[in-house]
This record gives C-alpha cells, structure tokens and sequence, in this order.
C-alpha cells in the first residue's frame, strides 16, 4: 500500500484537482439561483487550471473533459442529461481545453528553462569548485616541492601521494562529466564482451590511492566465471560506487564491496558507515546533481551515482540504496544473459 501511495505520490495534484472539482460542484449547484451560467463555466475552470500548471497534457485533457461533463450535466439543458442540444456545451469544451493548453504549454515551457538553469548552476559549481580544489592542490604541492630542494625521501613521497590523489579525483570527475553527456544524449551503444569482475574490480582501484585500498576497502567476490557486457561501463560503475563510499563514509572506517553470484544474475553489494540518512532521502539519490543537504562540504558534482543507474539500466538490471545498521548500502542486481562456455 505504502508503495503504491509512493508511486502515485507525483499526480497529488490531480488528486487535488478532483476534490476542487467536487467542492465547486457542490457550492454552484446549491447557489445556481444566483450565478450566472457564464460564472458558473468560470469556476469549472479551476481544476484545469491546478492540472495545467504541472505542464501534464494527459492529466489536463482528463481533467478538461471531467469539468465539462459536470458543467454540462448540472447547468445545460436539458439538466441532467449527457444529450448536447445546446451550443454552449461545444464552446464550453473548446474554451477549457484552450485555457488548459495554453498554461499547459506555458507551465511546460518554465520547466523547462528552470531545469536547464539547474543544469548550468550544477555545470559552472563543477567547474569552479570541484575541479578547482584538487587543481590547487596539484598546484600548491608542486610549489612546495619546487621550493625546498631538502626533503627527505618519505616527505617528498607523501607529497607526491597528495598529487596523485588530487589528479585522480580530476579524471574522475572529467570522465563522469564526458559520460554523463553521453548517457543523456543516448548517443551510446554497449560494446558487449566477456568481462571478468576481478580484472574489473582491479582497474577500478587504480582510480584510488593505494592507501584508500589497502586501509579501508574489503572485497569479496564470488566464483563468477565470465560476465556479457560493457567492460568500459562496468569498470566505471564500480569506480563510482567506490568513490561515492570513500567520500560519504565516517573517517577510517571500512567499506565493504561484494559480487555474489546468484545464478541468474549477480548482486553488486557496497556498503559504507555514514551518518544516519532518512530513507526518504535517499529515493532521490540517484538522480542527477542531487546531493543530500547535510553534505555541502564534501566534493563532489551529484551526477556518480546517476551514472550508476544509467549503466545499470543498459545491463537490464536495478539499483537501490537503503539505510542499513550504521551506514548506507547499496545493491545492484546484473541479469546473466549468457554464460561463457566452458571449454
């Protein structure tokens, strides 16, 4: 029920709009003695109205439609028919569904430039934030290296460490960002092959300090055998499921990635400690630029784990994160489509 009530939770307004309906039905049947007919038509209007701002064609055609058969049924002879002997009920119809059109459009439209608005803020915060802190950092260490000729041999390699890690968070970010434009524009096709997990989970961890997988990180994989898919896509998923827990995770405390194989499909399990995150905050999180509201001051464009559910999507499989114990957990489950055959 719960779930249901989730699903249609995006139509409230429509819900609205029937109750507006009713009530307005009620009122201008009891006080039609004293309303005109054309005040009447002009209260009929209101549900369309809250139906068309939404910018739902659909649901402002229903709700056009609904309004006129009330509007015609209590108020055009002859009264209480569906008969239309009158030409005020065909005008009535074209006057509500132009009035809904228009604002339909209109309300469709402020969508629209308010999402590309968003989009170019989220753009120009990458640019200036997320891609700035590690360039400066690459910056500043090279300046500190260059100025002092004297450092011992485990300063200059923590320093060089620091430099490493800042590029890596740069073509991370960079090749997200590519991705990104990519997955949006369609313009992809997957490159299928035989993928071995292990190899990929090996190529994802050259994206990350050696410190970051040696301290924190814990693995397990099951017996796979081979994988049919994107390699490229797949590496890329786990790079970003690892960096989405590396930077959420409390200070110094592990992150667990499983691949398990279930037969007929494999469950990709990552899970890190974090602060505790409502469930209903994390439906969203998935979508792109969304970030959760407690987490400005970690890095980051919003746009890793969108990536995630496209190139899961493209393997036919699900993605889901739910709060779990003390952290967060994310699951994927990857159909096999075929298997490798064993020589």
């Amino acid at each position: 029920m719960k779930k249901l009530f989730i699903n249609y939770l995006p139509y409230s307004y429509t819900l609205k709009a029937l109750g507006i309906l009713a009530v307005i039905t009620f009122i201008s049947h009891i006080f039609r003695e004293h309303l005109d007919i054309i005040n009447i038509g002009l209260i009929h209007i209101i549900p369309v109205v809250v139906v068309a701002i939404h910018g739902n064609v659909k649901a402002t055609i229903f709700m056009t439609i609904l309004s006129v058969i009330f509007f015609n049924f209590l108020y055009i002879p002859p009264l209480y028919s569906f008969t239309v002997h009158n030409e005020l009920y065909i005008w009535s119809f074209i006057i509500f569904a132009i009035v809904g059109w228009i604002i339909t459009v209109q309300a469709k439209n402020l969508n629209l430039q308010t999402k590309q608005n968003q989009l170019r803020e989220s753009l120009l915060h990458i640019i200036s934030h997320d891609l700035r802190t590690p360039l400066s950092t690459i910056h500043g260490t090279i300046n500190l290296i260059l100025s002092n000729e004297h450092l011992d041999k485990n300063s200059l390699h923590n320093l060089l460490e620091d430099i490493n890690y800042a590029s890596l968070r740069m073509k991370r970010l960079i090749t997200n960002l590519l991705d990104s434009a990519r997955l949006t524009s369609g313009d992809i096709d997957l490159k299928l092959e035989w993928c071995d997990f292990e190899d990929i989970i090996g190529v994802a961890l050259e994206d990350f300090s050696q410190k970051q997988n040696e301290e924190l990180l814990s693995i397990k994989v099951d017996e796979l055998g081979l994988y049919w898919g994107d390699n490229t896509l797949l590496t890329q998923l786990i790079v970003n499921l690892l960096d989405n827990a590396f930077k959420y995770s409390k200070n110094n405390t592990p992150i667990n990635l499983e691949i398990l194989n279930f037969n007929k499909f494999i469950k990709i399990k990552i899970f890190n400690q974090s602060e505790y995150i409502d469930t209903k905050k994390l439906k969203n999180i998935f979508d792109k630029f969304y970030r959760l509201e407690d987490t400005n001051d970690i890095s980051g464009s919003g746009i890793g784990l969108a990536i995630c559910k496209s190139i899961v999507k493209l393997h036919n499989g699900e993605i889901k994160a739910f709060p779990k114990e003390n952290g967060i957990s994310i699951e994927i489950d990857l159909p096999i489509i075929k298997k490798a055959a064993l020589l």
